[in-house]
């Protein structure tokens, strides 16, 4: 599949890309995409809930009533958790919601998701570009040019630069991403994929080891 070279004003430069048919045409596989879309989102999850069981509750340990003779069920001291303001039974703790995938699985993950994007038309590349400072009216023009203003878009750059990052921090719909920290559902949750020459050749390599 081959894409034309867009300049950062939206116009051709004349130049084409040919995306790697082993990484953008492969048969996308759900299943994998799943697995590393959920994993992602249970590393996103902090795990800190807690809730106080009948030993931590703070109260008196006086058993209420008499164990027998009562007529009703037995009922011990104050911190029961049948009772307003006892303990929660099998209460949530704190913990790791983190699972480990195979490396290959991660992969065919990413590889499904972008070949997905290529299949709806959902790719642009760019030539490699840098903004002399941050500004976000830059990056709106940026956006304005390239005809995808209003969608949610993820721009993938080889490596870190701050003033491209810093120019689109504050907008709700457009997010900045180096190609080594592609994951599948940062692909898919955006409607339009922007891509550098560069950072095609960063994917290339990352995703063909």
């Amino acid at each position: 599949m081959e894409l034309s070279v867009l300049n950062i004003n939206g116009q051709e430069t004349g130049r084409k890309v040919t995306l790697n048919e082993s990484i953008f045409g492969i048969e996308p596989n759900d299943h994998v995409i799943y697995l590393d879309v959920k994993q992602y989102l249970a590393n996103q999850r902090q795990g800190t809930a807690k809730a106080k069981e009948r030993s931590e509750v703070s109260g008196s340990t006086r058993k209420l009533i008499r164990q027998k003779g009562s007529g009703g069920a037995r009922r011990g001291d104050t911190n029961s958790p049948v009772l307003v303001g006892g303990g929660r039974v099998f209460g949530p703790k704190p913990r790791d919601y983190g699972f480990k995938l195979n490396k290959k699985v991660k992969q065919l993950a990413r590889k499904s998701a972008l070949s997905y994007k290529a299949q709806e038309d959902a790719i642009i590349v760019v030539e490699d570009f840098d903004f002399d400072a941050p500004k976000t009216k830059e990056f709106i023009n940026f956006t304005k040019n390239l005809k995808v203003e209003g969608k949610k878009t993820l721009l993938l750059l080889p490596e870190v630069q701050k003033n491209v990052y810093l120019s689109a921090r504050n907008l709700q719909r457009s997010e900045i991403m180096t190609a080594s920290a592609l994951n599948a559902y940062k692909v898919l949750n955006a409607d339009v994929l922007v891509v550098t020459e560069k950072s095609l050749e960063a994917i290339d390599g990352i995703l063909n080891k």
